[in-house]
């Protein structure tokens, strides 16, 4: 089996960390982004845009110090018609019922385990490609699992309210599709000491293409091809599937009755409503009850653990936002003239877009520690990133989540408000993975419920994040000229936002840190500056 190589993402030599883009391929059944599992550099690049690449081949050296011992069993990958860079069993031609179990997939940085929420199926059940399988809980998001083949449901590994490892199988598949490789790759990286070594990448998540001129059109390859030979135009149709794919359902039905049922979508007032129920304190008539803890508290328990082992240290201080303030109101001021996809912006865009300048000053706040949790300090090694991933924490109906805006340092002030639109529109329904992972450092607005000061806790994968809190309009000094042009000082009324911060002791000083958040300062207290520092 081949696959077409359809782009690249990187080159020979780069940096790139866990869960980069590697470069996208072809199959017969779906476009497939290949992401890496390793931070390392990219060594060979085994093919160019345009060949067509063997499965079991390499695709790209990655040379890391992560310890890796890739092993071959008998166990089959849930991505088996996918490159995977592993030694591969193959079937023969002849269709024969096989048994492949379908593993947990990676689906976040440093998840090692989800809670199922709810199966869709059970055991004897037909299921076709796409289907949605289970509902697993992380402390990031609630994802929805769905099959990559065709076949029957057999053994299911986990009950409901079991935690599920990643890269353990969730359920067997038996299935007749003589396409589909005997394949696996058991990673063991907990016995073996660190070494530098050159390994292959292996697929990560698959991401289905949109396409169209005008507006995105999500669908398999198989839809279209369906679409094709039933002669019908999918910029007719309005997708009923997740995110608004379009599914084979929607295009027979179409062909049938030339119309497809429309998904309604929760209102912005039953977002609200959502919010306003999740933010209520639960009570019960037994004052004195035991209560288990929720699936999103008992990954947040294990993973703010692992926060607290990192020494933090703050940093507080104020802004003046009234320059601030006159800088969006002309923005706002030209987009109501004007017609523009962002119709309105708020401080969140000159604030990202001021802490990437500032970053670009004190790249250390962007970087990661690696290999922190062994004893030997010689093997630890901090990582410098060039994308400005910055997440954003929004109180959603699932809880509060913190997708990030990739590469804010090549946006433009309106193409940071665009994206944080899109966020919000996508908070009402569920966050994808690609929205989840990859975020460098990170920026909380409490402030929009209320208080002044917090002691934000840093992720694992990050050194740095910052919290803002309410603005208020307060007294304070300035220095004016008096009638005889004298300096005297008068109490001005001012819009003062407070902001914390907190940082990885073990990497960053606090003069660092100091001088990080007063250049921030300095550009949301002089906003041309913003203007004058963008390339």
């Amino acid at each position: 089996m081949v696959i077409t190589i359809d782009s690249t993402f990187v080159q020979e030599g780069d940096t790139i960390e866990q869960f980069s883009k590697i470069c996208e391929v072809q199959s017969d059944k779906a476009s497939v982004e290949i992401t890496s599992r390793y931070d390392g550099i990219v060594g060979k690049l085994h093919y160019k845009k345009g060949d067509m690449a063997k499965v079991g081949a390499p695709l790209v050296d990655i040379e890391t110090n992560a310890s890796v011992a890739p092993t071959v069993t008998s166990n089959v990958s849930s991505r088996s018609h996918l490159p995977n860079l592993h030694p591969v069993l193959k079937t023969s031609d002849v269709k024969v019922k096989k048994t492949i179990p379908f593993l947990l997939a990676d689906i976040g940085e440093g998840i090692t385990e989800c809670e199922v929420v709810q199966w869709f199926v059970k055991e004897g059940d037909e299921i076709e490609q796409f289907s949605k399988i289970c509902e697993v809980q992380s402390d990031k998001a609630s994802v929805e699992i769905t099959s990559r083949y065709d076949g029957v449901v057999g053994k299911i590994y986990y009950q409901v309210g079991d935690m599920a490892k990643v890269g353990a199988p969730l359920v067997d598949i038996v299935t007749e599709d003589n396409s589909v490789s005997v394949e696996a790759a058991s990673i063991n990286s907990a016995t073996s000491t660190p070494n530098k070594s050159k390994i292959p990448s292996v697929a990560s998540v698959i991401s289905v293409n949109s396409s169209g001129d005008k507006r995105d059109i999500s669908a398999t390859p198989a839809v279209r091809k369906l679409a094709r030979d039933n002669d019908v135009n999918l910029g007719d149709i309005i997708g009923t599937g997740k995110e608004g794919r379009i599914t084979r359902e929607d295009v027979l039905n179409f062909k049938s009755t030339g119309a497809v049922k429309i998904r309604v979508e929760p209102t912005s007032e039953f977002f609200h409503e959502n919010q306003r129920e999740k933010s209520r304190p639960v009570s019960t008539n037994d004052k004195n009850s035991i209560q288990p803890l929720s699936s999103i508290q008992k990954i947040m328990f294990k993973t703010m653990s692992k926060s607290l082992l990192i020494p933090h240290f703050g940093y507080s201080d104020e802004i003046q936002l009234d320059a601030a303030t006159a800088y969006r109101n002309s923005i706002n001021a030209f987009l109501a003239k004007n017609n523009n996809n962002v119709k309105k912006i708020s401080y969140m865009p000159l604030l990202l877009k001021a802490l990437s300048l500032s970053l670009k000053e004190y790249p250390i706040l962007n970087a990661k520690v690696l290999n922190a949790e062994g004893s030997d300090i010689g093997e630890v090694r901090l990582q410098h990133r060039s994308s400005h991933n910055i997440g954003v924490a929004m109180d959603t109906p699932f809880g509060l989540i913190v997708p990030n805006i990739k590469n804010v340092e090549e946006k433009s002030i309106l193409e940071i408000a665009a994206e944080l639109d899109r966020l919000r529109e996508v908070a009402k329904k569920g966050f994808s993975n690609a929205d989840l992972n990859g975020g460098t450092i990170t920026l909380s607005n409490i402030g929009t419920i209320g208080g002044n000061f917090m002691h934000p806790v840093i992720v694992t994968n990050e050194v740095c994040i910052g919290a803002l809190g309410k603005t208020q309009r307060l007294p304070r000094f300035k220095v004016a000229k008096d009638s005889e042009g004298k300096d005297v000082e008068i109490v001005v009324a001012c819009e003062i936002m407070p902001v914390s911060w907190n940082a990885d002791h073990r990497v960053i000083d606090g003069a660092t840190m100091a001088r990080f958040v007063q250049l921030w300062k300095s550009y949301l207290e002089n906003p041309a500056l913003i203007s004058a520092m963008t390339k």
